[in-house]
């Protein structure tokens, strides 16, 4: 028989002790346990006798709930024989299952957790398939999206038209304006620079005085000709 059993006698008269069972070992060496305490009675064995769980271990609600019918079962088909050794046995039965039942459960999490592990990178990967449903969703909220920007554009483009100024508001606006030409002609006449020395070639040019000439005759345009 998997498991193991420890008995401990509370008290000879009545007769009451205690009977602590513990499964098989299950994943990760974890095992259920629970102390069955019984007392008989004085008609034992044609009744029953007393029982109850004393305390239990990794044990659920529902587990320990379905012990106790288990024990209610087998004391009333057991009526008129010895029966502890039949009852412990039955709930070392039980506790051996419900370690099993607990196995698969956690390797059915496992592979759950895994499968939907893999069908997140699926879907990281392939992405999620195009159906008529989500097309159309997705279109949706991207002509919503489109409109809301193309309206913020149109806004800004509102706004920029309000804020741009004619010549005449800049005008208005910046009453250095006004004197801007003068100050540009007085700063452009201050950095010209002159030249002097073609002053001084043209003085050293030789003009002819047509006024000294004795020949010259103004009302006669051929008289500075000469034969």
């Amino acid at each position: 028989m998997r498991g193991s059993r420890r008995l401990l006698v509370l008290s000879e008269n009545p007769p009451s002790f205690t009977i602590t069972v513990t499964s098989e070992a299950g994943e990760n060496d974890e095992t259920v346990q629970t102390t069955l305490k019984f007392t008989y009675s004085e008609k034992y064995p044609d009744e029953a006798p007393l029982y109850e769980i004393f305390s239990q271990e990794n044990l659920e609600d529902n587990d320990v709930s379905d012990i106790l019918k288990l024990l209610a079962l087998q004391a009333e088909e057991n009526l008129g024989m010895v029966m502890i050794f039949t009852l412990v046995t039955a709930v070392q039965e039980k506790l051996n299952e419900i370690v099993d039942q607990i196995k698969t459960r956690r390797e059915e999490e496992k592979k759950q957790k895994e499968k939907e592990a893999e069908e997140a990178e699926k879907q990281l990967f392939h992405g999620t398939p195009v159906t008529i449903e989500n097309f159309l969703s997705w279109k949706a909220k991207f002509d919503a999206e489109l409109l809301e920007i193309k309206k913020k554009r149109m806004k800004e483009e509102e706004q920029a038209g309000k804020n741009k100024l004619s010549g005449k508001q800049l005008f208005e606006t910046d009453h250095n304006l006004d004197t801007s030409d003068i100050q540009f002609l007085e700063d452009a006449g201050n950095n010209v620079e002159v030249d002097e020395s073609l002053f001084q070639e043209m003085d050293d040019l030789e003009l002819e005085d047509d006024e000294d000439d004795p020949d010259y005759n103004p009302a006669d345009p051929e008289s500075d000709l000469t034969d």
